[in-house]
């Protein structure tokens, strides 16, 4: 029998010996990686903290502790020892477990997280929030080296430092180190650190040296601390985290279970804000995700012996893959174009932009603030950058795109995938509001393809324009239909509607990929007797005029498809132009779109049509619209 098989929660774990540890991070490795081989999700983060996840719920008294993963890609082993076990073959599933931390899921889950780098501020919050009330509990913050890279990171590291409030971050360093672990003498200063008589000496001679009224005490005073100063720069490898006020802990092997809970067990009692860097591989325990981390932070059902996927394709590549060869195309032709992502290269599909042009090419990191200020810079100089960030990650930099872009009129592309429903990731995830926010920045050109052909023809236009910002959205799906080479890829004209077909009874104006859909829904009420007209709208703003005053005028009923908030999107917007065309026919006007909600996770198919975002809603929807419309009609 198994350890985990008795392993419920937390308070069971920590009954175990210490000797016993080692073996049930060994199972919940073997847990998650038979999940995951079976279901997908996000993989080898978690691989990466099986010992670490272990050694923090077996010292800090879970969930009276409080542990705030950042982001949540490395949670499932926590989950897996909080309950859920049973429940994690429905992880990122309709219906079932989150993909990431949600406070409503579980009192573990002290945090909800799905961006990166909010770990620090939040548990800094609660940590005040806790003396504040005048209770007492742990808050431990666990944080990876990419997300240290993040601004918000650095702003709650020098918030919370230089305080004497109780408060522990960890920092999972499994990529780039701020400096290697050195044997035996990185054991001892970790002794030598976190020992409490240690602690209690070096605070007595700091009170003593403040104590000393002569000249003499100054003297001693800043003598100690030109030596402690030197000897930090020699011996301490944590030197930028003592700046900023943290006691620094470190490194440690992220894998040695027995050393983390020994060097926990001694932070517990140790008072002040402290870091304590952990080392860790990710994707341990699975040769392949060890190999190539990169591929493996997230992947579908595979084979856990061969690590080869199990799940067919369809044969279409997904717009990021068009995008990517797109992308190479234009800065073939302009030696002016470049390319800008925020840690995420294989996401966007930069990685293959990188390869063709790396001189052309930045990875700012998680820093999506930092990187479109960095592209109006660029701008300035006649440089023509474009920023790959998903629909959703982009909303961090909002004050960056209207403040730094927009205000200056700056020729920057913001290129964003996962719009619309992400799928099986949540509403993390979801690019739901990216139409209105995007639509409420003056100057910025809003479009959005309905096929991979004109998304390369739309990012062709932005970048031969160059008049100003600009943004692309598509979604997190394989493209219609096979994509040309874009030198055979016809030109758009700049801000124009596209009549795809032509009907009496119905107009729906269709953005990006619900253009298909309605083009279906189209045929199937034409054998109802009800004839639709259907709009490619791939310019919501500046939009066609004509085209949209035309239909009006033509057509009882306008039925707007997106697939963004309904609430400040594009049927909001095309409502209050339609009240501004003056008298004439009054059609009855309705939006289909997300609701004023956050969508839970799921297939992006069965999100869509629960949403009524497919052909059968589209049906449903212009028949409810033309037997309502019939109604009002005089006899």
């Amino acid at each position: 029998m198994s350890l985990l098989d008795d392993i419920k929660y937390p308070e069971d774990l920590r009954g175990l010996k210490p000797d016993m540890l080692k073996r049930l991070v060994q199972e919940v490795r073997e847990r998650h990686i038979d999940v995951i081989s079976e279901k997908g999700g996000h993989f080898g983060a978690s691989l990466g903290v099986a010992e670490l996840t272990v050694a923090l719920h077996y010292v800090f008294k879970t969930p009276h502790d409080q542990l705030v993963w950042d982001t949540g890609h490395q949670a499932y082993i926590h989950k897996i020892l909080t309950g859920r076990n049973e429940d994690m073959p429905t992880i990122r599933k309709k219906g079932g477990l989150a993909p990431f931390l949600r406070r409503e899921e579980s009192e573990y889950d002290a945090f909800g997280a799905g961006h990166a780098a909010t770990s620090i501020s939040a548990a800094w919050g609660m940590a005040v929030g806790r003396d504040l009330t005048e209770q007492d509990f742990e808050v431990v913050a666990i944080i990876g080296d990419g997300a240290m890279g993040c601004g918000l990171a650095y702003e709650a590291l020098n918030n919370a430092g230089h305080t004497d409030r109780d408060f522990i971050v960890v920092l999972n360093d499994n990529d780039m180190s701020i400096a290697p672990a050195v044997g035996a003498m990185n054991k001892y200063l970790t002794g030598v650190i976190t020992n409490p008589a240690y602690n209690k000496i070096r605070s007595i001679v700091k009170e003593v040296l403040h104590r000393t009224p002569t000249a003499l005490g100054d003297v001693m005073e800043e003598v100690a601390g030109k030596l402690e100063e030197s000897a930090k720069h020699l011996i301490t490898p944590g030197l930028i985290f003592e700046e900023l006020g943290f006691q620094y802990v470190g490194p440690l092997d992220g894998h040695n279970v027995d050393q983390l809970v020994s060097t926990f067990s001694r932070v517990r009692k140790m008072n002040g804000p402290i870091l304590v860097h952990v080392l860790t591989r990710k994707g341990k325990g699975f040769t392949p995700a060890e190999d190539d981390p990169w591929t493996w932070h997230a992947s579908g059902p595979f084979d856990k012996v061969t690590g080869k996927g199990t799940k067919g394709s369809s044969g279409l590549p997904r717009y990021q893959k068009v995008f990517g060869r797109g992308l190479i195309e234009v800065a073939d032709a302009d030696s002016l174009v470049c390319a800008i992502t925020a840690a995420m290269p294989d996401g966007t599909s930069t990685d293959v932009f990188q390869e063709a042009h790396p001189d052309r090419y930045f990875d700012v990191g998680i820093a999506e603030g930092h990187g479109v200020t960095f592209a109006a810079g660029l701008a300035t100089q006649g440089i023509k950058p474009i920023v790959a960030i998903y629909s959703t990650f982009l909303q961090r930099a909002y004050d960056n795109i209207v403040h730094d872009v927009a205000l200056q009129n700056l020729p920057v592309v913001f290129a964003m995938d996962r719009a619309g429903i992400a799928g099986e990731d949540g509403p993390t995830h979801h690019g739901a509001l990216d139409i209105a926010y995007m639509l409420a920045v003056p100057g910025m050109t809003v479009t959005a393809p309905k096929d991979g052909s004109e998304m390369l023809a739309l990012l062709r236009l932005a970048t031969e324009k160059n008049d100003g910002p600009w943004s692309i959205r598509w979604p997190r799906a394989a493209v219609p239909k096979e994509v040309p080479h874009l030198d055979e890829i016809e030109r758009i004209p700049p801000y124009t509607w596209e009549i795809l077909r032509n009907g009496a009874d119905c107009v729906l104006l269709a953005v990006g990929a619900m253009v298909l859909p309605a083009l279906q829904a189209a045929d199937a009420l034409e054998g109802d007797g009800i004839r639709c007209t259907v709009v490619n709208c791939r310019f919501l703003k500046p939009f066609d005029h004509l085209i949209l005053e035309e239909m009006v005028r033509s057509h009882p009923v306008v039925l707007t498809l997106e697939e963004g908030q309904l609430t400040n999107g594009f049927g909001s917007f095309i409502a209050r132009e339609i009240n501004t065309l003056g008298p004439g026919p009054s059609p009855k006007i309705s939006a289909i779109g997300l609701p004023d909600e956050f969508i839970d996770h799921g297939s992006r198919e069965a999100l869509l049509a629960d949403l009524g975002l497919d052909v059968a809603g589209i049906i449903s929807r212009v028949r409810e619209l033309i037997v309502s419309k019939a109604e009002l009609e005089p006899v």
